[in-house]
């Protein structure tokens, strides 16, 4: 099948998109309203930039009438009527069912810690607080946001991040700042309304050493 994407409805690219941009880690969004009221949502468009600076990234699109979702109302740069900071928290298995009640719609200003039961944390460096239950968290001031198609339905943006606190729960990491996967127990997004864990784990060795292995999955 050979698609050209200006052939498809936008409902069915991004069918696509989530069905083969797979599996996608979670970001679970904490951030507040120039007023000073928490919002909290996931984002499976999501990942790293660099480590120097640190740097996150998430891609909260547009809502179906062409308007900005609250987390970025709220993220995007001060001189933009944001606040320009926001959290990442992390999506994990004893609270996923509460991440993806956080992805509903509620009225702007209504705080989604309250509707799904979690626990605002005052963060060290930016406004917005992190969940105290989730075992990581990355606070971020706001660098930039490229918006794809500005005030269109479903439009992509691109918001990034440079990670100024880390919280990192004392049993996840050791002294060479290498992470527990069991522990951690992080959830991912696949296609429809599936999900994933990251119990099924394999190593490879790097580079073209790796062509030398056995098919590591069995």
């Amino acid at each position: 099948m050979e698609i050209n994407p200006a052939d498809l409805a936008i409902a069915e690219r991004y069918k696509l998109l989530i069905g083969t941009v797979v599996p996608r880690p979670i970001a679970f969004v904490s951030t507040v309203s120039p007023e000073g009221q928490p919002n909290l949502a996931p984002f499976s468009f999501f990942n790293g930039v660099g480590s120097n600076p640190m740097t996150v990234l998430f891609c909260p699109a547009n809502n179906p009438d062409g308007s900005e979702k609250d987390t970025l109302r709220n993220a995007k740069p001060t001189s933009e009527g944001g606040t320009g900071q926001f959290v990442v928290n992390l999506a994990v298995e004893s609270y996923i069912r509460k991440v993806a009640a956080a992805a509903d719609t509620y009225p702007y200003g209504e705080s989604e810690f309250d509707a799904v039961g979690l626990t605002p944390a005052p963060s060290v460096t930016v406004a917005p607080p992190r969940v105290t239950e989730s075992p990581a968290a990355f606070e971020c001031e706001t660098v930039q946001v490229i918006r794809t198609n500005p005030g269109e339905p479903a439009g992509g943006n691109i918001v990034i991040g440079r990670v100024t606190h880390a919280f990192v729960r004392d049993d996840l990491v050791n002294e060479r700042f290498h992470t527990d996967q069991e522990k951690l127990a992080a959830v991912g997004r696949m296609g429809g309304l599936r999900y994933c864990t990251t119990r099924e784990q394999f190593e490879l060795p790097p580079k073209r050493e790796a062509l030398d292995l056995q098919d590591p999955i069995q």
